[in-house]
């Protein structure tokens, strides 16, 4: 079988290669205690889309930051007490898409909520000094200024303040919502899960954002990870601060967040994706320690894994 990354075998084993900062935990201890001071003035606008088995919603919160979120949500009609729900992430620099693909889930009796990701394809705020979006670069976002203005951060706790907006809506059972989400939506299905512990099931498919320096080592910082390469061209040309700029990279690599899930994962990968190598993923994966399994597609890249939508219903069936 040809390979772009590591053997199986071997990727059940890879513990990464990217620096963990000293301060980790701290880092993101301080991090949720700036989130849980934020009132998020959570607001729901019907939709002028509507469908008869459904009530849509236009879902606005206050992230870290002064950011207003914008998010999607969905509420199935007809439904006896307090039901499961879905959280979805979408791939970088997108949205969260039409409210057509929400509607499989409010058939089956489900809530679910599709947020935007602050500053890319959508209506969410980056309040980094502009108003409206500012679409690409999000990695190194804060790699020349304090750690704690890195926007990934930000990012990472609007998916965690959006879980706990959901939990608390009257109409959801807070022990039964479950997250998704495939490449910069997987990354934030696994953040997700790991700052807001009470997720009881999550399906990333080839997650991003993993093992910043493995993808650097394996000659990929290109397409989503360009941006890495250019920071070094313009910023340390001479990569004289390589092992700092790794390090600080490090506080919004999610293998470092992984071990904090306590929901089940199945995760999607396809083995000559490269995009987000393999090796990458199975970083985090190796690190989490909830019930968890892999789907393995052998001959898939960063692209629709076949049958792999309907595993994911089959699993969140479960909740």
């Amino acid at each position: 079988m040809p390979l772009l990354d590591m053997p199986l075998e071997k990727l059940l084993s890879y513990e990464g290669r990217n620096p963990r900062p000293t301060d980790f935990d701290e880092y993101w201890e301080r991090a949720l205690a700036e989130m849980h001071s934020v009132d998020p003035a959570v607001e729901l606008v019907p939709s002028s889309f509507q469908v008869p088995y459904a009530d849509c919603f236009d879902l606005y919160f206050t992230g870290v930051r002064g950011a207003r979120i914008h998010a999607k949500y969905v509420r199935p009609k007809n439904v006896e007490g307090p039901h499961p729900a879905i959280v979805q992430f979408h791939g970088y620099s997108g949205s969260c898409g039409d409210w057509a693909d929400k509607l499989i889930y409010a058939s089956l009796g489900y809530s679910i909520v599709s947020m935007d990701a602050r500053g890319q394809g959508g209506s969410s705020e980056d309040t980094g000094g502009v108003k409206g979006t500012t679409l690409n670069g999000h990695i190194i976002r804060g790699l020349n200024d304090h750690e704690d203005n890195l926007l990934f951060r930000h990012i990472y706790l609007d998916t965690a303040q959006l879980a706990g907006i959901v939990m608390n809506l009257p109409e959801v059972d807070e022990n039964r919502v479950g997250v998704i989400g495939g490449s910069q939506g997987g990354a934030l299905t696994i953040a997700c899960a790991a700052l807001e512990p009470r997720v009881k099931r999550l399906a990333p498919i080839y997650p991003f954002l993993c093992d910043y320096k493995r993808v650097w080592e394996m000659d990929q910082a290109a397409n989503a990870y360009a941006e890495l390469k250019t920071f070094f061209r313009n910023f340390d040309p001479q990569h004289k601060r390589e092992d700092e700029i790794f390090t600080r990279l490090g506080y919004i690599d999610l293998q470092f967040l992984a071990n904090r899930i306590r929901g089940e994962v199945m995760m999607g990968v396809g083995l000559m994706d490269a995009v987000c190598p393999p090796s990458t993923q199975f970083a985090a994966f190796n690190k989490m320690t909830s019930p968890k399994s892999y789907e393995i597609y052998p001959d898939f890249g960063h692209e629709g894994l076949p049958g792999f939508s309907d595993k994911t219903i089959e699993f969140m069936l479960g909740l």
